[in-house]
């Protein structure tokens, strides 16, 4: 989830609140005047928007882990430049690779440090690269990709249903009571409640249908929003461009995004976790140094410094040679030792210098 949660919290508020409302003034006189099946019919439906929340929310929606330091050095060399002296040159940002027959460019990420896979992009809310990314939901709190969208598209079509099913039975129920009373006016004053519940079901179930009936053309046609926006796989003048993605059918693409197997998770999650230090240098540029340790060097165990130069300031400051990068910087236990010799030597030569002064005051004091 991202740090930001406010609107996902105000989500679950107004979805419960309303819920509630509708299970405690209006399920009971419905389920005596119409049928008892009309509160399980909400309850179920209640239960599976909350369900697929919650899943959407607090699920992995497909993260990329972030390339380690040999990874990273790894993609350098292999991709990258011939490395002149005194002169860092990051690999490239795209890679030609073919899905399907369909020739496609990996975008390099300069900040996981990896080439995404093919309809993964760099969610800037999150800070991390998401596989399939669809959107940054802030109502469910969460990126929607390759791992929850289907709770999230379910969550959507359980939510119209629910708004419009509670939508409906609020008017029933106030058209009942109108008949039982003189006017319409007064149903709504005997049952203020209903009405409140009326309206908010109202403004709600505009943009919920309409988000959930966009995201049912997307499935059918195996696209995302980011891909739909950007209009990734529409067809270029002279130019024959298809989905690599796609099955070919409505039923084949609902069944592969709705029905298909649950990726696993990408996350390793008990791995130890590698502290990242900013530091600025002279030009106001942050370079992020990262700190390893157990790397022993004649039997002593040092700690490597890599510093990570910004793509931004590379020409405005002096490069960083990936060789000196590499190189870890003397030990803390030598230091500490040449440091303790000195001050022994200080020592050593403060007590000469006072016992000196000392006998040469004791013989002027005898003269």
């Amino acid at each position: 989830m991202s740090q930001n949660n406010c609107v996902f919290v105000m989500t679950v508020v107004l979805v419960v609140v309303t819920s509630v409302l509708f299970f405690i003034f209006d399920c009971p006189f419905l389920f005596k005047e119409l049928s008892p099946a009309i509160p399980a019919i909400a309850g179920w439906l209640f239960l599976v928007v909350m369900v697929t929340l919650l899943k959407t929310a607090f699920m992995d929606p497909g993260i990329i882990p972030r390339a380690t330091i040999e990874e990273s050095n790894y993609f350098e060399k292999t991709y990258g430049a011939p490395q002149e002296k005194e002169v860092y040159r990051p690999p490239p940002r795209t890679l030609d690779v073919e899905v399907n027959g369909q020739p496609l460019q990996l975008k390099y990420c300069f900040t996981c440090k990896i080439f995404r896979p093919p309809r993964a992009s760099h969610c800037s809310m999150c800070d991390n690269c998401v596989e399939r990314f669809d959107h940054h939901c802030p109502w469910v709190g969460n990126c929607v990709g390759k791992r929850n969208y289907r709770y999230f598209y379910l969550f959507l079509v359980s939510l119209s249903l629910l708004c419009v099913y509670i939508f409906a039975c609020v008017i029933a129920h106030l058209v009942l009571l109108s008949k039982k009373s003189s006017s319409f006016l007064d149903a709504l004053q005997d049952s203020p409640a209903s009405a409140l519940i009326a309206v908010v079901c109202f403004f709600s179930v505009w943009s919920v249908i309409g988000l959930a009936g966009f995201h049912t053309y997307l499935v059918t046609s195996n696209l995302t929003t980011n891909e739909d926006i950007k209009g990734t796989w529409a067809a270029r003048r002279g130019e024959s461009i298809v989905n690599p993605y796609s099955a070919g059918s409505l039923t084949g693409n609902c069944m592969d995004i709705i029905c298909g197997p649950v990726h696993p998770s990408l996350i390793r999650r008990r791995e130890f976790y590698t502290p990242e230090c900013e530091t600025a240098d002279s030009y106001g540029a942050i370079n992020k140094e990262v700190r390893t340790t157990h790397s022993p060097i004649n039997g002593v165990n040092t700690d490597k410094t890599i510093q990570v130069v910004p793509s931004h300031s590379q020409s405005s400051q002096k490069k960083t040679d990936l060789k000196d990068v590499l190189i870890p910087k003397e030990s803390e236990k030598q230091v500490q030792d040449t440091n303790a010799d000195d001050c022994m030597q200080n020592l050593l030569s403060d007590g000469e210098t006072l016992k000196d002064n000392h006998s040469k005051g004791v013989k002027l004091s005898s003269v």
